[in-house]
């Protein structure tokens, strides 16, 4: 048998041979994009806790804050950290306890930034001067180092003397101070004698 005549019972065979190489190439194309998943686009959590707390102290020793969170996830692509069911405690020897409930919680990733959402709820302790005050809004920014938040949701200020509602709020702890930003209204509430 020549060579001519045994390339001609192969030649048949040849675009088979093609196809099948074509087709496992594709195959293995496919399945390089199953197995390697793109790490960088993926936000899952490499740490989770329950019943999560946490204190950070003063430089002299006391407690400073404390952050609890029902449930904190901890995500290494944007090294962000979400809470459920988060509170804030900001202590203080000057002035008064802070508290800050939420609902939902996220801390920045240093940080240095607590964003806060939905039936967020901030109570002030009364003090000898100023009497018990709650804070009611759907979001609230955070910047627990420097006794400072704000945001520019709606807000609902409860205290003794009645009720305060506005869009947006920048408050400042350590000055003592609370800055409406937009469309104040207010319902007094006289003192009982």
């Amino acid at each position: 048998m020549s060579f001519a005549s045994r390339t001609r019972h192969w030649l048949p065979l040849f675009p088979l041979l093609g196809l099948l190489g074509v087709t496992y190439w594709l195959n293995q194309q496919v399945q390089q994009d199953f197995t390697r998943p793109d790490s960088g686009k993926r936000h899952d959590p490499d740490a989770i806790m329950e019943n999560f707390s946490a204190v950070k102290m003063s430089m002299q020793g006391e407690p400073r804050f404390i952050m609890n969170a029902k449930k904190m996830l901890h995500y290494p692509d944007d090294d962000s950290t979400e809470l459920d069911a988060p509170s804030l405690t900001t202590l203080s020897a000057e002035r008064p306890p802070i508290y800050i409930f939420a609902q939902r919680g996220l801390v920045s990733s240093k940080g240095d930034e607590v964003f806060l959402h939905n039936n967020v709820r901030v109570v002030r302790e009364a003090s000898a001067d100023r009497e018990e005050l709650t804070l009611l809004t759907e979001y609230l920014h955070a910047l627990p180092d420097q006794d400072l938040a704000d945001t520019d949701h709606a807000v609902t200020i409860v205290d003794a003397r009645g009720t305060t509602h506005a869009i947006g709020l920048e408050m400042d702890n350590k000055a003592r101070t609370i800055k409406l930003l937009s469309q104040v209204r207010s319902e007094y509430a006289p003192t009982k004698k």
